[in-house]
């Protein structure tokens, strides 16, 4: 078995945490509304979790929890909080930095939506877990 790093469900959340936190920077640099601060800022948080939840192994030795299963439900609610920023930051601003924000969320919640899909994709393949 590959190492988390090396694998496509660790490219997908790397990448999904490199978007967001560049979204998260244009926001900040732009000084847009708070709440498309703090969305970003808490799917960084938590994506960032999950990579070393997965990286140090610690979701086999904490078994008490069916982590495939709060890794999809994640990826399914941030996506949506995170499009739902990234359209409302796009929609009436014409600050550069606010779309430019709004764009990277935008392609981050596309990932969420891909992370979501190979997780279950993985899943129905091997219903016992990772």
């Amino acid at each position: 078995m590959r190492p988390f790093c090396f694998s496509v469900k660790g490219h997908v959340k790397m990448l999904r945490l490199a978007l967001t936190v560049i979204s998260m920077t244009f926001f900040i640099l732009a000084k847009a509304p708070e709440p498309y601060i703090v969305v970003t800022g808490f799917e960084a948080v938590a994506v960032l979790f999950f990579i070393i939840l997965y990286v140090f192994r610690l979701d086999n030795l904490m078994d008490c929890l069916f982590w495939p299963l709060l890794d999809i439900i994640h990826s399914v609610v941030s996506g949506i909080f995170t499009i739902i920023a990234s359209v409302l930051a796009l929609i009436p601003e014409h600050e550069t930095l606010t779309v430019l924000g709004g764009v990277f969320g935008c392609m981050a919640a596309l990932f969420c939506a891909a992370d979501a899909a190979f997780i279950y994709q993985k899943l129905r393949l091997n219903p016992t877990g990772p």
